[in-house]
Parts: C-alpha cells; sequence; structure tokens
C-alpha cells in the first residue's frame, strides 16, 4: 500500500528529523520522501492523526502464541494482527507450543503460517529437546531454518553442564542462549514474590534469590565459556546490579524485564487475582523502582510484553492451581507511558533487533519502511474492548493508560488500530 504520513513527529534519536514534524510518503513499502507539505499523489492514502509521532518498528523479543498445539488459547494468525494492533513490526515466537519448537520441521511450520502478514515473526528454537532440559535440540538446523535464537520459555536449566555445552556450541555459528534463570528448589512450591504481601495472603513465597541465584552462576558460566547470553524478564534489584557487573567486565550478556514488573508490584496479588500470577513473579516495590532506574542506565537492554495467552480454563481457577502468565501486547506501550518518558520507551522497544541479529530498520529516505505509529498524549482506561487476543488474561484490565497505538506500516501493509 502507498500512503503518506502528514505531519508525523519522528522520534528517532539517530535520525536527522528526530522531534522533527515532518510528512513521510512510502511507495511500494519504500520511504520515497521525507519533507514538508508534501502533496497528494494519486494512489496514495493519506493518513491524517491529530499528534501523530512515527518511530522505527517496535519488536517484542518474547511473545507466547500457542500455535501449534493450543490454538484455543491463541493463532498465529490472529496473534500477528494483534500485534500490528498493539504497534509491534515484529515479535519473537517462544518455543513454548505442542509439538515444542525444537527441530527444523517445526521452525518451518511456524514460518509458513505468518507469511504475508504486516508483522513479522522470528522463532525462538528451543534449547533443549522438548524444553525438557535433557538433552540438546538440533540448535544448528534450526538457526539454518530461521530461528533466531534458543531457550526454554519459562523454564531454567538444571544442568549447568548443559548451559556450558549450549554456550560453546553455539559459537560456531553465532548462535544467541537465552537463559530463563529460577533455582526451582528454592522455588520450590512457591507462587508469588516471598513478602509482606505472600505473607498475610498465607500463599507460599518465591525469594529473589531463587532468580539471582541461577543468574549469577550463569553469568561464571558465560565468563569461562565465552559466546552469547540473553536473560529474560529480570525481576529483582540484585539481578540488575548482577547484570550490570557483568556488562563492565565485558561479557556478552543481554537482558529484558517485562512490562508488568516495570508497572506493578506484589501488593496487587491482594485480592488473589490470577491475572496477577506471572512469572518470575511481581516483586516489591523496591524492586520495580531498581528495574525503573536499570532501564534508565541502560543495563537493561530492552523490555518486553512477555506476552502469554492462558485459556479460561487454567487461569480463573484457584490461586495455586492457575497456570503463570499474563497477556501485554495491547497494553504495553500506554502501561508503559505511565512510568517512563516516551522517547525511553521507544527505545527499550527497539534495541531488541540488534539483540538479537535483527539489523537495524531506519527512518531514511530509500529504506523500507518498519514503522510504528502512535500518540503519547491522552489518558483512559484499559478495558475488555482494548484486547485483540483470543485469551483474555490481561494483568493491566481497569487500569489507567496513557496514549494510545495508532497502528504500523511494514512488509508494504498499513494496519490501523
Amino acid at each position: 500500500m502507498n500512503v503518506i504520513l502528514k505531519a508525523a513527529r519522528i522520534i528517532d534519536p539517530e535520525n536527522k528529523f528526530h522531534n522533527q514534524v515532518a510528512d513521510i510518503k512510502i511507495s511500494n513499502g519504500i520511504i520515497e520522501e521525507i519533507g514538508s507539505n508534501i502533496g497528494s499523489a494519486e494512489g496514495f492514502k493519506e493518513i491524517t492523526v491529530p499528534n501523530l509521532h512515527v518511530s522505527k518498528g517496535w519488536f517484542d523479543t518474547s511473545v507466547s502464541l500457542g500455535e501449534p498445539g493450543f490454538e484455543d488459547r491463541e493463532t498465529i494468525a490472529n496473534g500477528l494482527q494483534t500485534a500490528a494492533r498493539s504497534g509491534f513490526t515484529g515479535i519473537a515466537l517462544q518455543p513454548n507450543t505442542f509439538p515444542v519448537l525444537d527441530n527444523q520441521s517445526q521452525i518451518n511450520f511456524v514460518k509458513q503460517k505468518a507469511a504475508g502478514f504486516a508483522t513479522s515473526l522470528y522463532p525462538i528454537g528451543a534449547l533443549t529437546k522438548n524444553s525438557d532440559g535433557t538433552d540438546l535440540a538440533e540448535l544448528f538446523d534450526m538457526k539454518n531454518a530461521g530461528a533466531i535464537a534458543f531457550g526454554d520459555y519459562g523454564k531454567s536449566l538444571d544442568n549447568a553442564n548443559l548451559l556450558k555445552v549450549s554456550l560453546q556450541y553455539a559459537q560456531d555459528f553465532n548462535g544467541l542462549i537465552i537463559a530463563f534463570s529460577q533455582d526451582n528448589t528454592i522455588k520450590g512450591k512457591g507462587m508469588v514474590h516471598e513478602g509482606i504481601a505472600s505473607t498475610q495472603l498465607g500463599l507460599k513465597g518465591i525469594p529473589s534469590l531463587a532468580e539471582e541465584l541461577i543468574i549469577a552462576r550463569n553469568l561464571f558460566i558465560l565468563e569461562y565459556t565465552g559466546g552469547k547470553l540473553h536473560i529474560p524478564t529480570l525481576s529483582s534489584a540484585k539481578s540488575v546490579e548482577l547484570i550490570a557487573a557483568a556488562k563492565a567486565k565485558g561479557l556478552q550478556v543481554t537482558c529484558s524485564v517485562a512490562v508488568h514488573n516495570l508497572v506493578l508490584n506484589d501488593t496487587a496479588i491482594e485480592g488473589f487475582d490470577t491475572r496477577y500470577k506471572v512469572l518470575p513473579p511481581l516483586r516489591s516495590e523496591e524492586d520495580r523502582k531498581a528495574l525503573l532506574a536499570g532501564v534508565l542506565d541502560n543495563t537493561i537492554d530492552c523490555i518486553t510484553a512477555d506476552h502469554n495467552p492462558i485459556d479460561i480454563e487454567h487461569k480463573k481457577m484457584e490461586f495455586d492451581f492457575a497456570k503463570y502468565g499474563t497477556i501485554g501486547l495491547e497494553s504495553a506501550f500506554s502501561a508503559l507511558q505511565t512510568v517512563l518518558p516516551t522517547p525511553v520507551i521507544v527505545a527499550k522497544l527497539t534495541s531488541g533487533k540488534a539483540i538479537f541479529g535483527l539489523g537495524k530498520n531506519n527512518i531514511a529516505e530509500g529504506q523500507q519502511a518498519d514503522i510504528t505509529l502512535f500518540d503519547p498524549e491522552g489518558e483512559s482506561v484499559f478495558t475488555l474492548e482494548n484486547i485483540h487476543s483470543k485469551s483474555k488474561n490481561s494483568a493491566f484490565l481497569g487500569m489507567k493508560t496513557t496514549g494510545k497505538v495508532i497502528g504500523i506500516y511494514n512488509q508494504g501493509k498499513l494496519v490501523l488500530s
């Protein structure tokens, strides 16, 4: 589709047009012209929206969709449409499907299902066969099929040697290893953050130590092996300190934080609402503030919605038995706007592409258009009408948010929210 974005404020510090208002003319998916008062042209659709802002397309580093196997939770088709309407031009698909994405044919399957959509899908291959933590999966074959990284979603490797071997092996093809960090023996039967709220509610707690011990272990292994390691969804203040120290040593480590861990704390669980049962858990207000500080000082590289649709049968039940997870694509931007400046949000929603080796998309003449459209102003309440996912397990329902997504332009397609 050919479009002209009228009077768009460009948010991109690396761009000469940064913070300037300009028109952007896009022809057949390529940015043809950026300038003032670009005239109407036959065959071009003009997008005129009050307070229109644009940035490089947002990329989410952790999205679960269910298909294959859990289509009742979400399908690839609806998930990609949801991502597009939420401002994301690219997503990294987690391998927690049935069967697990642990071989070349499964990677090919999800890529074929994702063809033709405005939002690009980049699969993450499972690190171990069936994500059971026993034997390494077919990493090199999956890399050749299009897998951008390797990790077992929401599962920590108990076998430290397996992480060591995977980091050594992946260096042969510049592979990125993802290591979710949680000591399962310390977690035990814990479900929420170990603190005042868990004690008052009588819920078994997960101490921050469960995360921090494994992060420390994994960083020691990385220092020994070399290679590239991504530690997803930090949740504690000490975890941020560990990452900062590792980066100061020059280790090739990156990390992310989930939107809900930046916006909410463990007091949210006081009503026993399972929408707030997530992993890692919502932690203390002190931890939340430390995570925000880690984002602002760039210790934390990127922010993810950690979008995880769960069907109502596995979510609306007793807290002990409900599955972990919240959807987050639709609410990510507007929720973040309540705690962080817009330029920081944009930076952390676009930095993931470089981490996962996908290059940069620039807003410049002659470049392929990969753009997110949004308005950072205006308050609203996040309701069920804002949810496009098949599953409705959002931790942000009823929350006052700021700003809104207008749409995306990518793959030659315009999608408006």
